[in-house]
């Protein structure tokens, strides 16, 4: 039985992509190969967007199967895969490029995802308590209309919000340029820059009015979590840990 192609993107994504590809092949002298580079594009896009991989668990239908969707072996669509990525990823923001971005807003919103892994009990470094689940630590930038702005490296999940952003830099990058930051109260502590709901419990009158009008407007950055965990690649990462920051910036680049 022949499997099925996943859905095809937009044309313009898989032309610039296909473009990058072109230039890399005349850079490093590329020999043909078995895929050309609108079909190299166009896998690679598949694995970015729907998550299908060229080897799916136990259970996995064949239609699933890349190898299969494009009739070559499982080394190419590893290695076509990993190829793209590698030039995807640099074009992703910079925190220099979303600082730029973020002083034309009236502010910005900061929170941090858990990508779940397949790691093991093991290793604890990947283990994430707040989540109970194994994976990596990403920072989000959205602006006030929910757009994603950045996506930070990855750490492993055993790293807390407020540890990641400032290993990231980003409290004080947003303090340089006194840009104004909601974040939820995982963050207390972290800059000056960033506002966070007030401490204690039943909390009346003005106080409880701020953490409620707080916790609208960052609820707002909830939108960019959405746009970055729609690909289903990023719902259950099965790759190396040392590659999913690359996978991360190739999904978030323009």
């Amino acid at each position: 039985m022949s499997a099925r192609l996943p859905s095809i993107p937009s044309s313009r994504t898989l032309q610039h992509l296909a473009g990058l590809l072109a230039g890399h092949r005349r850079r490093i002298g590329s020999r043909r190969r078995r895929l050309t580079r609108g079909r190299q594009a166009l896998l690679v896009l598949a694995h970015l967007r729907c998550g299908d991989t060229p080897q799916p668990p136990a259970g996995g239908t064949p239609d699933a199967r890349l190898a299969a969707g494009f009739r070559i072996g499982i080394a190419t669509v590893c290695r076509s895969i990993r190829e793209a990525v590698d030039l995807l990823a640099p074009l992703a923001p910079t925190l220099e490029q979303a600082m730029g971005t973020a002083r034309s807003k009236a502010y910005v919103i900061l929170d941090g995802t858990l990508l779940l892994t397949d790691r093991i009990a093991a290793d604890r470094p990947y283990y994430s308590g707040k989540k109970k689940h194994h994976g990596m630590n990403v920072q989000v930038l959205a602006d006030p209309a929910g757009r994603l702005i950045r996506a930070s490296h990855a750490l492993p999940g055993a790293a807390h919000d407020p540890t990641a952003a400032r290993t990231h830099d980003i409290p004080a990058a947003l303090a340089a340029d006194s840009i104004k930051c909601w974040a939820d109260k995982a963050y207390q502590g972290a800059g000056p820059a960033l506002r966070v709901p007030l401490r204690g419990r039943n909390l009346r009158g003005r106080r409880r009015r701020h953490d409620r009008d707080h916790a609208e407007i960052r609820s707002l950055g909830e939108r960019a979590m959405a746009v970055l965990k729609g690909r289903r690649l990023l719902r259950k990462l099965r790759c190396s840990t040392t590659r999913v920051t690359a996978i991360v910036r190739a999904v978030v680049a323009p």
